[in-house]
């Protein structure tokens, strides 16, 4: 399911709908972008709520998209993982570049 785009005051919140593995790709891209070129956007949260499960390949977009929200100045959180999520993000030592919430 594509990613849902919310976007209230300078937080923009990028909703992952499902599991986040290579499928999502392109879908996921084009809507971090749509957050990435929103001017009033200075927080970026990626919620994971709805996500039981991440692979290799969602990792290394969330590293692209906080490569390119630093270019823009732009602030990176994950925010809503469940256990199993925050495992694999733990594992893959996200937690110490990324502000996990």
């Amino acid at each position: 399911m594509k990613p849902v785009v919310k976007v209230e005051g300078n937080i923009g919140r990028l909703v992952l709908l499902g599991q986040f593995d290579f499928n999502m790709h392109k879908d996921f891209r084009q809507a971090s972008q749509e957050l990435l070129d929103n001017e009033h956007v200075v927080e970026i949260q990626v919620d994971f709520d709805q996500v039981p499960f991440l692979d290799s390949s969602a990792l290394g977009m969330l590293l692209l998209l906080k490569e390119r929200a630093a270019l823009q100045k732009k602030s990176l959180s994950l925010v809503n993982c469940h256990d199993t999520v925050q495992q694999v993000l733990e594992i893959a030592c996200f937690n110490k570049m990324f502000n996990i919430q």
